[in-house]
């Protein structure tokens, strides 16, 4: 298990580095110059090249990519002074040559060339409003997919079985973005007075007296938005799964002994259907985190993907390029456990 564990820790490890090339030069090779960006159009040449010289732009790229590894490698060398260790919060481990020491760091992901801010607070500071917000809608997803799931299963070739795969086809089919506009126009705009939900806000609004006012209402229509997708996907699958286990001799053998119909169903049935469910939800959760980027910004709510796609409209990279690398770390991890826990649960899963 530990060698198993080691080998695909390294393959993270190489997934994580590919992305951090694909994304660095890709954003490098953008004819956009984000000192500019930063000062104006009016500014002068002094200004441009104190602030280029400030975030390390003066420098050839290759060289800004060496410089960008050793800000993200948990292990790098820097200047062994109270400044730099202030900045990184790095650990001292050896002097390597001159004033530079080999440290021990969280990654760094650098500075908004916008705020000056340091973007791990600022990704900090937003991720607990996408993670509520995408946990919101993975348990609407998981409560209303398998409800619907088992209720079409049962029902088979009804009515009542054929509206709920209309409806959950239509689910996948629908872009998150389209759908996020249709619910807010219609549920935030139309039915306004009727649900009292907004067209837009976050999660939390200032009040002039109060300061932050926790606004849960404001949650509903963008995790609704949301959770569709793996709604409709969870319904489909869960359907799929409890017809297969339904026409199994062991839930035959039920029935002859008289088993009520609800022990046969919840206690027997849906207990062994929920094994390409889990799946599902383990593979959709780590997908809504990303999928929340273009929802959050179409309900202006302020989390992870609003600060991004902010963040790209005015060419801060550093906060774009550390959303992105942060989103694919949850990818990865999630994958990493997803496949202990296959290897844990049979060991077979090893010998591949």
């Amino acid at each position: 298990m530990i060698r198993y564990i080691i080998r695909k820790a390294g393959y993270a490890l190489a997934v994580m580095l590919g992305i951090v090339v694909v994304v660095f030069f890709l954003f490098n090779i953008l004819p956009v110059d984000p000192a500019r960006m930063t000062q104006g159009q009016r500014a002068d040449v002094q200004s441009l090249e104190a602030v280029r010289k400030e975030f390390g732009l003066d420098k050839p790229v290759p060289v800004q990519f060496i410089y960008y590894i050793n800000d993200l490698s948990p292990v790098g060398v820097h200047v062994n002074s109270t400044a730099e260790q202030q900045r990184y919060g790095y650990v001292k481990l050896i002097p390597v040559w001159g004033n530079n020491v080999l440290v021990l760091k969280w990654p760094y992901l650098r500075r908004s060339y916008q705020t000056r801010q340091d973007v791990s607070a600022m990704l900090i500071n937003v991720l607990p409003n996408t993670l509520i917000l995408a946990t919101a809608a993975m348990l609407l997803a998981i409560v209303l997919g398998i409800f619907l799931g088992v209720l079409c299963a049962v029902n088979q070739n009804t009515w009542i079985d054929r509206l709920c795969v209309s409806l959950s086809t239509l689910g996948i089919s629908a872009p998150s973005f389209f759908a996020g506009i249709i619910i807010a126009w219609l549920f935030g705009f139309v039915l306004n007075k009727y649900t009292g939900l907004n067209m837009s806000g976050g999660l939390y609004n200032y009040d002039p007296f109060k300061g932050e006012v926790l606004t849960l209402k404001n949650l509903i229509l963008p995790a609704i938005t949301l959770g569709l997708r793996p709604l409709a996907i969870i319904v489909q699958l869960t359907r799929n799964a409890m017809l297969d286990v339904l026409g199994q001799d062991y839930i035959r053998t039920a029935k002859a002994k008289g088993l009520s119909k609800n022990a046969i169903i919840y206690r027997h049935a849906l207990k062994n259907a929920l094994n390409p469910v889990i799946t599902a939800i383990a593979n959709w959760f780590a997908s809504l985190l990303a999928g929340s980027f273009f929802v959050e910004y179409v309900f202006g709510y302020n989390g992870l993907g609003k600060a991004t796609v902010d963040a790209l409209e005015m060419s801060d990279f550093p906060v774009i390029m550390g959303s992105i690398l942060f989103i694919a770390f949850i990818f990865v991890l999630i994958n990493i456990l997803t496949d202990i826990l296959y290897a844990w649960v049979d060991p077979r899963v090893k010998a591949f």
